[in-house]
């Protein structure tokens, strides 16, 4: 009789132990199905505070989608830092980065820049100040005769053309060393270059900084007034916004994206970025960045 239980166990135990073999090589297998299923997603920065983005995401989603044979998934960051963050914790496969948010990147996490847009056939902008019309200044020695009566914006902290690039300018110039420490009036930061447009426009501020495609962008589509407003400032030029893919991605992904982007013809996705078209783009492209970057203390050397 024992002979026949422990007979019965020792199978028992064979067939639970084999059940167990099989189930594990199932959960692998479903494993891999769920990596393989699993969307390429798309983190992009918050240029401005509004705009005709949605439908280009949901059209930019389905041009990539079908290029790379996968779901791809475009979600728009309340701030800079959350995309940078989110590319760092390998949360995003790829990235619509401010230049300066992209060389943090790069230095963080080994985020590659493939693509950048066309400007009127440039892949370049510029930083602007800007002041409404109605004010005496017509350049930015003039706006500076008497410093400690301006109050000027800047957009969002980690923006090249909106804080980067006109901080250093102003700081050079004397009057700006950093958000608690200068000799203006009065100084904040609205976040967007659209909300810095709008301060200007409506006198909230004396002046204020802004990139250049997107000014020209928000007075074509209406949001702001061109009439009410005049540049008084004009930086050298900055290589445009990289898309920039994870370090860990493939040479045959990466080929098949920039192939989808120099693609791209539609004008809802091309007028959300300002655009003209796409061309390929390289981390030494964003050399000028990186230098500013690290003279702020942004970035090591």
């Amino acid at each position: 009789m024992k002979k026949w239980f422990l007979l019965f166990f020792v199978i028992a135990l064979t067939l639970t132990l084999a059940a167990c073999g099989n189930s594990g090589e199932d959960t692998g297998k479903e494993s891999a199905e769920t990596s393989e299923e699993k969307p390429f997603t798309i983190g992009v920065i918050p240029a401005q505070t509004e705009g005709a983005i949605d439908k280009a995401m949901k059209k930019l989603q389905t041009i990539l989608s079908e290029e790379l044979d996968r779901d791809v998934s475009v979600e728009v960051y309340p701030d800079y830092n959350g995309v940078v963050e989110a590319m760092n914790y390998d949360k995003i496969d790829m990235a619509y980065f401010g230049p300066l948010t992209y060389v943090v990147a790069h230095e963080k996490s080994g985020a590659q820049a493939i693509i950048t847009q066309l400007i009127d056939g440039e892949p370049f902008y510029h930083s602007y100040i800007i002041t409404h019309a109605d004010n005496p200044w017509t350049s930015l020695e003039d706006l500076l005769k008497k410093p400690e009566k301006i109050n000027f914006a800047f957009g969002d902290p980690s923006s090249t053309s909106g804080s980067l690039i006109p901080g250093i300018e102003l700081e050079d110039r004397g009057v700006y060393e950093s958000e608690n420490k200068y000799k203006l009036g009065s100084v904040r930061f609205t976040g967007s270059h659209d909300a810095t447009a709008l301060a200007v426009q409506n006198k909230q501020v004396d002046a204020g900084a802004i990139d250049s495609a997107i000014y020209n962008q928000l007075v074509e589509s209406g949001k702001i007034d061109g009439d009410q407003i005049k540049i008084i400032w004009k930086s050298d030029k900055l290589f445009q916004y990289p898309w920039a893919v994870h370090k860990d991605t493939d040479e045959e992904t990466i080929k098949k994206l920039q192939e989808a982007f120099l693609a791209i013809e539609d004008k809802d996705i091309l007028n959300a970025f300002g655009a003209s078209g796409f061309t390929k783009a390289t981390n030494e492209d964003y050399e000028f960045i990186r230098k500013a970057a690290i003279k702020q203390g942004i970035i090591n050397e």
